[in-house]
């Protein structure tokens, strides 16, 4: 089947918003904000009902965020007779709107709401259920509702402040709930969601309840309370006159850093005007008493030694029982947790649990949710721990990047824009080379199959530049250790920005799935041997001798476009390469444990080709100088799927991509030489006097 890349991405049609076709119907509706970023979801207290819903296809329309949320924000205030150019809403108004929701004390029982504005996912989305922490509200929730419901039916427990519900029996309703909807839809997982304790009750779930289909997302989970520094606090608050209980809340505030977030956040905006500056800092400031307060509501003496019980309770019934569970784990760990040892305690359950995969965010503190930069619908789609169904498909389970996903993503490789300033050139149907990508077809299915230069790092411009100038987004295919979630010996996070772009782990399957949906798909035959060559082998193609790809690209009628890249030279040296590593015994074994920790690929050939054992080359980097693309003539196999089943006429396009690759790869070594901006130096003083997002001219055609 399809050869496997180091490190790549892909493109493909994408999918248009989803819309329900039915709403959640309500038993309990009282009118309670709880509101996230710039919009004002109403929320509804209901029982647990399900929902069908409908879904179509289409291309990806690249609107802005803010649009979109205007839009929302715009119904939403329309239907609750406000006028649609109110300003927006934001924390303050969040903690002062839920605090009726927070004060009503009917003492129980524990309950289930779902945001209204919490997007509308199709009839075949999983569901996910919120499991909060300390607060019991579900204040973690509020800034990721809107998104987490575009792919979700989303449902947050709520515990009334006066409850005094037992650690076991919430987790017998959760486990009602749980088995209530596996019976509904048995084929499709369900997603528990816990931060603190609401770790501890999605684990004894699970443990619980081994044979349903559940997916654990814990964040900071507080399995580790006896190693806390909540743990001296509760004998001290147990014999604390109650008239000192009210100090209580304020201090386990201070503990968390959620209120030196707020107002530390203001700053780290960046160099604002000074009076911009006390404004803002002057509104973190009311938001911190409003955090505060609420808090105060949230957490009052009494029901905050209620909490610490129960947490010390949950915590050791989650742990006796880790070895029951079953479930694929994802924990999100901070590194600067001030109340609990969360980033030792996810490693901890790293090593128990079987299934378990761990993010780190070495800056967060304990309310990591709440932290505004932290996405959880995209650290969702970057683990690939997003499916529908028992099994994961990479092809249809996935959701492109919105606008400020790219963004970010884009901004955090700039530097490689900024070093490379890549030249994109295209040929047309008639033969003629062109600047830009005009020759590239916007219908797919189209299959770009080239060179994969150097540790892959041609993948970063070329699918930013699909996005920007084409708004095609581009899905690779890639190698299955960037996969390997509960690989220890691959640090696998390193390449969440691949997943969200759209790569998938090379098999016939998911090419197969990513050609029928007329994708633009990223192939590289030469894979890992190819992305990670020896010394003096720039350029140099490592393709197999037989075609593993023209079949199935006539099956579907694909565009083959063949491409070269190079610059890889003018860049970086190798000095340490795969066989000097292999002739030192120290470095050989580590090479050979890293081996037995992947999926290995084309055993079955021999040779170099077959060579696709991965490690890190040392290089000598070099002054950068400048990438260049040339994507080759269009090669048409529609109705050609008969003509190339015979194997003959099947090797000879083989051949004639390969060579077309080879002549591109010559044509822009030769080309370069004419550059007067190959270097970077030059370029630096062009961006100087003509701005440094400008276009840098290269060679004449």
């Amino acid at each position: 089947m399809a050869a496997t890349g180091a490190g790549v991405l892909t493109a493909a049609s994408c999918f248009s918003p989803l819309r329900h076709r039915r709403r959640i119907h309500a038993q309990l509706q009282p009118k309670v904000s709880v509101t996230a970023r710039e919009s004002v979801p109403a929320t509804v207290l209901q029982s647990s009902t399900t929902t069908n819903g409908g879904s179509h296809n289409g291309r990806l329309e690249k609107r802005s965020e803010a649009t979109r949320m205007g839009q929302k924000h715009d119904s939403v205030a329309k239907s609750e007779g406000e006028s649609s150019s109110s300003s927006p809403f934001g924390l303050k108004d969040y903690y002062e709107q839920s605090i009726g929701m927070m004060r009503s004390n009917d003492g129980g029982p524990p309950r289930w709401f779902s945001p209204l504005e919490c997007g509308a996912p199709s009839s075949d989305s999983p569901l996910l259920l919120f499991l909060p922490g300390f607060d019991g509200v579900g204040l973690g929730l509020m800034l990721h509702h809107q998104r987490l419901g575009e792919i979700f039916y989303l449902w947050c427990l709520h515990i009334p402040i006066t409850d005094r519900t037992p650690f076991t029996e919430l987790v017998k309703l959760i486990e009602r709930t749980v088995r209530s909807e596996n019976h509904r839809s048995p084929g499709r997982p369900i997603y528990l969601v816990g931060e603190s304790l609401g770790g501890c009750l999605a684990l004894a779930v699970a443990a619980r309840n081994p044979d349903i289909d559940l997916m654990l997302i814990l964040a900071n989970p507080a399995t580790c309370f006896s190693n806390s520094q909540l743990q001296p606090i509760l004998p001290f608050l147990e014999i604390m006159p109650e008239q000192l209980h009210f100090g209580m809340p304020y201090l386990l505030s201070l503990l968390t850093g959620a209120p030196l977030r707020m107002v530390t956040a203001t700053v780290e905006k960046g160099l604002l005007p000074l009076p911009q500056t006390v404004g803002e800092l002057s509104k973190a400031i009311i938001n911190l008493s409003s955090y505060l307060s609420v808090l105060a509501e949230v957490l009052p003496g009494d029901t905050l030694l209620w909490k610490l019980q129960m947490l010390r309770s949950a915590s050791a019934y989650a742990n006796s029982r880790l070895h029951a569970v079953k479930s694929r784990t994802l924990i999100l760990s901070s590194g600067k947790d001030q109340l609990l040892p969360s980033r030792e305690e996810g490693e901890r359950l790293r090593r128990i649990l079987p299934k378990c995969e761990i993010r780190k965010f070495s800056d967060s503190n304990h309310a990591i949710l709440s932290e505004d930069g932290v996405d959880l619908v995209t650290i969702i789609k970057g683990s690939s721990f997003y499916r529908r169904a028992k099994v994961l498909d990479y092809a249809s389970d996935y959701f492109p990047p919105s606008p400020s996903e790219f963004k970010k993503i884009y901004e955090s490789c700039r530097w490689i824009e900024v070093a490379t300033a890549p030249v994109m050139l295209s040929t047309l149907e008639n033969g003629n080379i062109v600047k830009g990508l005009a020759g590239i077809p916007s219908k797919g299915p189209v299959l770009f199959v080239g060179y994969h230069m150097l540790l892959g790092l041609e993948v970063i411009s070329l699918v930013s530049r699909f996005w920007a100038e084409r708004n095609i987004l581009v899905r690779g295919i890639a190698h299955p250790m960037l996969f390997e979630g509960s690989n220890t010996t691959v640090d696998v996070s390193a390449y969440d920005t691949l997943r969200v772009m759209g790569a998938v782990p090379v098999s016939g399957s998911n090419f197969y799935k990513l050609l029928s949906l007329n994708s633009h798909v990223l192939l590289y035959p030469g894979g890992v041997r190819e992305a990670l060559h020896r010394k003096g082998e720039e350029y140099k193609l490592f393709w197999p001798e037989r075609s593993e790809f023209v079949r199935m690209a006539a099956r579907f009628g694909a565009t083959i476009i063949p491409f070269g890249a190079v610059g890889e030279d003018d860049l970086a040296q190798v000095i340490f390469d795969y066989e000097d590593q292999m002739k030192i015994p120290f470095l050989k074994d580590e090479l050979e444990k890293m081996r037995e920790g992947i999926v290995t690929l084309r055993t079955t050939v021999d040779g170099e080709i077959g060579n696709q054992d991965p490690h890190l080359p040392l290089l000598l980097p070099k002054l950068p100088g400048r990438f260049y693309y040339l994507f080759g003539r269009p090669i048409e196999t529609e109705g050609r799927k008969l003509e190339l089943r015979d194997r003959e006429r099947t090797q000879e396009m083989y051949v004639e991509v390969k060579s077309e690759v080879e002549r591109c790869m010559a044509y822009l070594k030769e080309k370069r030489e004419n550059d007067p901006y190959r270097n970077i130096l030059p370029r630096l003083i062009y961006q100087a006097t003509h701005g440094f997002d400008c276009e840098v001219p290269s060679f004449e055609l």
